[in-house]
């Protein structure tokens, strides 16, 4: 038994140290493994990874890149459910749900953090532990500029709740999807912005019904009682507030970012960033490796490639994040030209400890709403 246990002590720590090892070397010192390795598996929240794949393929021929585009509750199931299993998943995890992801997976040694060298110079500690953001993203009020040319019709959050937004307010069932409970979470922990927010729409101090015991939960209550209308998906948000031609649209929270396909959808969404207290949330989207990649230089290359080159755009591989809505958290890299800068954004920037605090309450509240 002791011979046993000596031994696996070993490989643990021969394991550790191999890691250890990748951790530190270059892109261009992790490549001939990687091409032995020849294939990535990546995890990723947003559609957007089928042009990193691309990117990815065409920088380093001969590794195939495996992209499967999940929400983050999808993601965080999977992952789960496959270290359950013994199950080898994903080699590189991107990733957002910040709260779950550091309580749940991170804590429990499900997913591993990784740093590339090249850029950990580049990057606030903050941004660095315990997992690396590669950009910064966000659920936020949006609008249709087409039907509102002069700016958003709506400047206060309570104004989502008067009779002439009934029936005309749409976001992602919160229960469903990670982010959008987020920024229900966070509506509540910043319940004294909101009641001062109250008092500036209603002329009075906020009267608390119904049991609610801050003045979060009685905007959100407040929010499903004006008939919220809950979507399955973002694309489905999206195409409700942003088609143009509608006289009366209805107004929602969805990621600033998505203006991107405005063009291509003939869309008009747009930012409504003149909100008080605020226009929702500001949030990580992380990047992470399987704690036993099966291709574990490969995947510290896709990793370091998703952090975007030396260019000041961040050139191939951060292309496909370089749009007005997503913040670099490398301070090398420029910001975008059309993008309202982050120290004007009127988003809150979560604590996600604090928010996996409360979240799970939060959930449990909106749930007898419905």
């Amino acid at each position: 038994m002791r011979r046993l246990l000596t031994t696996s002590a070993a490989l643990l720590m021969t394991t550790a140290a191999f890691a250890h090892e990748l951790d530190t070397k270059s892109a261009a010192d992790l490549l001939p493994q990687a091409k032995q390795e020849g294939k990535v598996t990546v995890y990723a929240f947003t559609s957007r990874i089928g042009r990193v794949e691309k990117a990815f393929e065409a920088a380093y021929p001969g590794i195939d890149m495996v992209t499967f585009d999940m929400s983050s509750t999808e993601q965080i199931a999977r992952i789960k459910s496959e270290a359950q299993a013994g199950l080898a998943g994903a080699d590189v995890i991107y990733i957002s749900d910040a709260p779950v992801v550091l309580t749940e997976l991170f804590a429990n040694k499900l997913v591993a953090a990784y740093v590339p060298p090249r850029v950990a110079g580049d990057l606030a500690e903050s941004f660095k532990t315990p997992l690396l953001a590669q950009r910064l993203s966000t659920k936020v009020l949006m609008y249709n500029e087409d039907a509102y040319p002069n700016g958003s019709p709506v400047k206060n959050l309570w104004d989502l709740t008067k009779p002439e937004w009934k029936g005309r307010v749409i976001m992602v069932d919160p229960l469903q999807r990670g982010d959008y409970l987020d920024l229900m979470t966070e509506i509540v922990l910043k319940s004294d912005e909101m009641a001062t927010a109250y008092e500036a729409t209603f002329g009075k101090k906020i009267e608390l019904t119904d049991g609610n015991e801050n003045a979060g939960q009685q905007f959100i209550a407040d929010l499903f009682a004006n008939d919220l209308v809950l979507v399955g998906s973002t694309d489905d948000v999206n195409k409700a507030i942003g088609a143009k031609g509608q006289e009366k649209p209805p107004i929602g929270f969805t990621s600033y970012s998505d203006r991107r396909d405005n063009e291509d959808e003939g869309w008009a969404l747009q930012v409504a960033n003149d909100v008080s207290p605020s226009n929702g949330i500001v949030f990580p989207a992380m990047l992470a490796l399987n704690p036993k990649p099966a291709s574990p230089a490969a995947a510290r290359l896709a990793v370091d490639f998703m952090m975007g080159d030396d260019s000041e755009t961040g050139g191939e591989g951060f292309k496909p994040f370089y749009v007005a809505g997503d913040w670099a958290t490398r301070s090398d890299i420029k910001p975008h030209k059309d993008a309202i800068p982050l120290a004007e954004f009127k988003g809150w920037q979560m604590a996600p400890q604090e928010t996996a605090k409360i979240r799970a309450e939060v959930a449990d509240f909106i749930l007898a709403l419905q």
